[in-house]
């Protein structure tokens, strides 16, 4: 009789899971719904910057960031419904103040979120303003790379 029940519930048990699994289509919801990335070129393509990111739905995300003398903002497509998902994102990027003024960009990029931990975002910009210690002698191309590594932290 224990034998039978124990094997019951077993299958009971495995059943239910799976069908919990198979709502999400594989793919069980976390509860994190914000995110702070650490790294080089990031916060407005600082040399050293921070993002905060949250998620205004589960695949929308607002992006706020400020590094050394820059500052920046996106507006993220997750991927998946998560915020460890990689995205498509549209990001302003200010680098410089005052008379230390450089650029400002407007890019597109695509962000790889790793699982844990590792970021990385590469993609094409359009420079929309110069500053005077932009290199009025250098040579600029219509669009230009954007790229950021980092570290991002869920929260």
């Amino acid at each position: 009789m224990y034998t039978k029940l124990k094997t019951l519930l077993t299958i009971c048990f495995l059943t239910s899971t799976n069908l919990i699994y198979s709502q999400y289509g594989g793919y069980v919801p976390d509860e994190e719904k914000a995110c702070v990335t650490i790294g080089v070129l990031k916060g407005g393509g600082a040399l050293l910057g921070a993002d905060f990111e949250f998620l205004l739905n589960d695949l929308l995300g607002l992006q706020l960031g400020v590094g050394l003398i820059s500052f920046g903002a996106g507006i993220n497509y997750h991927l998946k419904p998560s915020i460890r998902s990689s995205f498509l994102s549209l990001q302003y990027w200010n680098q410089g103040t005052g008379d230390a003024f450089v650029q400002n960009i407007v890019s597109s990029n695509y962000v790889y979120r790793g699982k844990k931990w590792f970021t990385a975002q590469i993609g094409l910009g359009r420079i929309i303003d110069t500053g005077p210690i932009f290199p009025q002698d250098l040579s600029v191309p219509p669009v230009i790379l954007t790229y950021a590594i980092g570290v991002y932290l869920p929260m």
